[in-house]
């Protein structure tokens, strides 16, 4: 796991989808599927928690006295 704590989201996006790929061809030992199953599922997360702290410093606008604020826009439905 700490090997995945320092991939970027991109390699781990990258590995996430091979991993997909290989339980995908269906002739994976059970035992083997689940290890990719829990390895994908790590990965996964990880990408989860990279988005989201980008998402949370997108948030924010810096304005000019230099203070950070929450940023929102209102989507429109």
């Amino acid at each position: 796991m700490a090997e995945q704590q320092t991939q970027t989201f991109e390699e781990a996006m990258e590995k996430l989808e091979s991993l997909v790929d290989r339980l995908e061809e269906g002739d994976v030992p059970l035992e083997e599927a689940i290890s990719i199953y829990k390895e994908g599922m790590e990965l996964s997360k990880l990408c989860h928690d990279k988005l989201t702290v980008v998402e949370e410093q997108l948030t924010q606008i810096l304005t000019d006295d230099g203070q950070i604020k929450s940023f929102a826009v209102n989507e429109e439905e």
